[in-house]
């Protein structure tokens, strides 16, 4: 998604000149949390929504680096707003880790991870030519929640609870971009989640790097327990969606969690990412857990919730990762059958210890990610095949036109043709045909 942001005449006079923002945002669900604080202070400056990048005075590129391959996109992309000659200021992931190269780029202003909240200052030091990127790349603490914001989805509320992370793993950049792990308090992410359902969302996501290590940088482990259920405790009808978690804290609070997830408001959706069916992967990777410990959740959850969703990531071809290791993952992904898989094929990232060992070739590491999808895409299919015809209550959380998607009780998505206005609404839906990533249904 991208937009302008057109700054009205009452902003224009502080910043003594006019100007027009344009927004693209990359990357995970924080991310699009990001922009839509930076919406949100602009919006209060004054501000209208329009889109045309061409007419924009100033550019923002709020970007991710998860991937090489998305990296690069990134970079081909600023060199191509370049053309535009207009300012481009890089937010997200990149400008912490990549400021060497984007230094080297015309006209590029950086705002750091930990300041997101002062675009408007950023913007003002640009204008008055005053612009000096250390006093926007150091690393405070930034709380990112009870700030005006504009939705992406105007009934979907994205809380942040944290940033940054407690682990170290090879592949990972999160430690040098984001930190280590910074815990919101408890009261703040209570009360942005109120003020997101007294706006009108209908939908909680809860977000960061690892949920379930919330706390554990004081050594708090039943913080995240304690922050669920007072979330589950908020007089207002919604659900609620638990973003991704690591193995190696579920693991101490798993009777726990299970307990929460049986409350109504919650999604019985749970996104563990596993990375490899490998256990010499797994300590090459520095992941703290086994494959051992990833079928244990996932039985024990399955067990509560029989038809809720599993998903997780798989890294193919991990340095080392010899023919025995990607068939144990073969294996792994056939006794557990995750219903939604994360696909990647490992790529060397620059600045990373795994970048500077020996990689596998090129086309082993995609034979071995195909091979992969192909699994994935059955088993899935087999997973949703067993609705057909069935009669299910969801969840219109989107609609564009004729087409919305929706979610049942377990956040498998929906595809409904519908000529009605359908969005918020909660109704039975009949399921007409399975496909390997969603349902195509019709309204019952």
């Amino acid at each position: 998604m991208s937009e302008i942001l057109l700054i009205s005449e009452q902003t224009k006079n502080k910043m003594k000149t006019p100007h027009f923002l344009y927004i693209e945002t990359y990357g995970c669900s924080a991310n699009q949390n990001n922009s839509e604080i930076i919406k949100g202070k602009l919006i209060n400056a004054g501000t209208e929504l329009v889109s045309n990048p061409e007419i924009a005075d100033i550019i923002l590129i709020n970007t991710c680096i998860v991937k090489e391959p998305t990296e690069n996109s990134i970079k081909q992309r600023i060199i191509d707003l370049e053309k535009l000659n207009k300012p481009i200021i890089i937010a997200g992931c990149m400008p912490q880790v990549r400021h060497a190269w984007l230094n080297n780029q015309k006209n590029v202003f950086l705002l750091g991870i930990s300041h997101i909240k002062e675009i408007t200052k950023l913007i003002r030091r640009i204008i008055e030519n005053k612009y000096d990127s250390k006093e926007f790349l150091s690393t405070p603490h930034e709380l990112k929640v009870n700030c005006s914001k504009i939705r992406q989805n105007k009934l979907i509320g994205i809380t942040q609870i944290s940033e940054g992370c407690l682990g170290n793993c090879n592949f990972c950049l999160v430690n040098q971009v984001k930190g280590r792990l910074f815990s919101y308090p408890e009261e703040e992410i209570i009360r942005n989640i109120q003020n997101d359902l007294k706006q009108g969302c209908k939908e909680i996501w809860l977000t960061s790097q690892d949920l379930a290590s919330y706390g554990l940088e004081s050594n708090d482990k039943t913080a995240f327990i304690s922050l669920l259920k007072e979330i589950l405790k908020i007089n207002s009808k919604f659900k609620l969606r638990l973003g991704m978690m690591n193995l190696n804290h579920i693991l101490p609070i798993l009777p726990s969690l299970l307990e929460i997830y049986k409350h109504e408001k919650v999604y019985k959706f749970l996104h563990v990412p596993v990375q490899s069916g490998s256990n010499n992967i797994l300590k090459a990777m520095n992941r703290k857990y086994s494959k051992q410990d990833f079928i244990e959740i996932v039985k024990k959850f399955r067990k509560e919730f029989p038809d809720s969703i599993i998903a997780t990531d798989i890294i193919t071809a991990f340095p080392g990762e010899i023919e025995k290791d990607f068939r144990e993952t073969l294996e792994l992904i056939k006794e557990t059958k995750p219903d939604v898989m994360n696909i990647t094929r490992y790529w060397p990232m620059q600045g990373t210890r795994a970048a500077k060992l020996e990689q596998i070739d090129r086309r082993t590491a995609s034979n071995r990610a195909l091979e992969v999808q192909k699994l994935h895409l059955k088993i899935s299919e087999e997973n949703f095949k067993k609705y057909e015809c069935k009669t299910i209550e969801v969840f219109i959380n989107e609609q564009e036109g004729t087409n919305c998607l929706a979610r049942d009780e377990n956040y498998r998505l929906i595809v409904i043709k519908s000529d009605k206005k359908l969005l918020g609404k909660i109704l039975n839906v009949k399921i007409k045909k399975a496909f390997p990533h969603y349902l195509l249904a019709e309204v019952a």
